[in-house]
């Protein structure tokens, strides 16, 4: 039929898909049996090529010298979310403004402004959203010695809203998309597809509320965990569209190609961007799940 035709696997999805089976078993030993330092190297090292991707790979910054001080901040952050220290993070972020500052008065004016700005997005915005990956990881962390260790099923909460909204508003949209959602940004992307996406994430959001009720002793509110399913996939649409929007206006079709049929960073982590620090505020103001006594 037209629909299983259109469901068929190519090329480049196989790639894509053996990709993920690669990594995805990876992703998660790092970020649910190592201990939570280990989750800030891995995504301290992520935000440090985004913030590469961003600022170097799209042209937009080519002085090589502000791409190293974005990169090291990028890695630093993800270390002051692991700790939660205003006092260091507000030092760090002073030491920062005052080295791009130094930049801007070494190039004797040529050094535009929009480019320090740029730079303040790549190494330190972006790295800061990112890294509420960290922020989850971490919560818990120094309570009581039975449930500090709690992070683990939260952190898991963003992968599960992006990587579901992202998969369902994908064979979703192969099947049955027809109405074109931003045809300029993204020809590929369709309403049918989005709605598709939301509902997936939803669904899987309420199973994974099921799962924490039954299998590790969680007050569980359902309503909460698809209403965080519904959100999440709304930030992952609108995520990965406002990053595919940027590179369209610099014409490349990869921020990257360092994770295969994914391409970089940015083309992976996209929606996280708006997802995971969305996933932390609800989390830590209106939680949908809480362990009872002696569960972790």
């Amino acid at each position: 039929t037209g629909a299983a035709a259109g469901l068929e696997v190519s090329d480049p999805m196989k790639t894509r898909i053996l990709s993920a089976a690669a990594l995805l078993p990876l992703l998660l030993v790092i970020v649910l049996v190592l201990p939570a330092w280990a989750t800030a190297a891995l995504f301290g090292a992520a935000a440090a090529i985004a913030a590469y991707e961003l600022l170097y790979r799209t042209g937009l910054v080519k002085n090589l010298r502000l791409v190293c001080y974005a990169m090291v901040m990028a890695v630093l952050v993800a270390f002051w979310s692991l700790r939660q220290d205003a006092n260091l993070a507000s030092i760090g972020i002073l030491v920062y403004l005052a080295v791009l500052l130094g930049e801007t008065l070494l190039a004797h004016g040529r050094l535009r402004f929009e480019k320090v700005c740029l730079c303040l997005v790549a190494g330190l915005l972006l790295p800061y959203l990112l890294t509420a990956l960290v922020r989850i990881r971490a919560m818990y962390a120094g309570a009581d010695p039975g449930q500090n260790d709690l992070g683990k099923y939260y952190i898991l909460v963003a992968f599960v809203v992006a990587f579901t909204a992202d998969s369902g508003a994908y064979f979703v949209g192969r099947a049955l998309g027809k109405h074109k959602l931003a045809p300029v940004i993204s020809p590929n992307k369709t309403v049918e597809g989005a709605a598709g996406g939301v509902l997936c994430a939803m669904l899987f959001m309420g199973l994974y509320g099921l799962v924490l009720k039954q299998a590790f002793q969680f007050d569980v509110i359902t309503w909460y965990a698809v209403l965080y399913g519904a959100l999440g996939a709304g930030a992952s649409i609108l995520g990965d569209l406002g990053f595919s929007a940027v590179k369209r206006q610099m014409n490349l079709k990869d921020y990257g190609n360092l994770i295969p049929g994914h391409g970089g960073i940015l083309d992976r982590f996209d929606s996280m961007m708006l997802v995971a620090p969305l996933m932390e505020i609800l989390l830590r103001m209106l939680p949908f799940a809480v362990p009872t006594i002696g569960a972790g």
